[in-house]
């Protein structure tokens, strides 16, 4: 049987990080998925340089792919340096690419990735979410519900 898995993922040092994400889409699920890298990415990586703001993730052949994350070359790398832009592979479990393989196909999600990270064993993870696009309507409407948050922290504040 298979243990629980934690609600919050372990995150020490956090690398990339896709705000616009939680605007554009409605968050259904999350999942932690390892990451296929060379050794000039995770270098790369781990001087925090990299971004997942255009990136997604597709299933292709059974395997979760990365796509579109740029991971720039090494500064320090020689000739056997790595494409910035390449699709990378995420390591999932059969179960979890068969759950969300269904969840894309049938409901019309999608697959974006929220964050990259190192966990405390000082493996490079992505925090992948499984969601559902936001309309014009939806997003005015998270503005509005952002902007009485703040105003209420604000009254709050001043009237004790």
């Amino acid at each position: 049987m298979a243990r629980p898995k934690p609600s919050t993922f372990d995150k020490v040092k956090t690398v990339a990080e896709n705000r616009r994400a939680r605007f554009d889409y409605f968050i259904e699920d999350t999942f932690e998925a390892g990451i296929a890298l060379t050794g000039t990415e995770v270098k790369s990586l781990r001087f925090g340089e990299g971004s997942i703001t255009e990136a997604y993730a597709e299933i292709r052949d059974g395997e979760a792919w990365l796509v579109n994350a740029n991971v720039p070359e090494f500064t320090h790398g020689n000739r056997h340096n790595h494409e910035p832009k390449r699709p990378r592979k995420l390591l999932l479990h059969n179960r979890e690419i068969e759950r969300l393989l269904g969840a894309v196909e049938r409901k019309g999600m999608t697959l974006v990735p929220l964050s990259v990270y190192f966990n405390s064993k000082g493996r490079a993870k992505v925090e992948l979410a499984l969601a559902k696009g936001k309309q014009t309507h939806d997003k005015r409407a998270t503005i509005k519900e952002r902007d009485w948050k703040r105003d209420k922290a604000r009254v709050m504040r001043e009237h004790g």
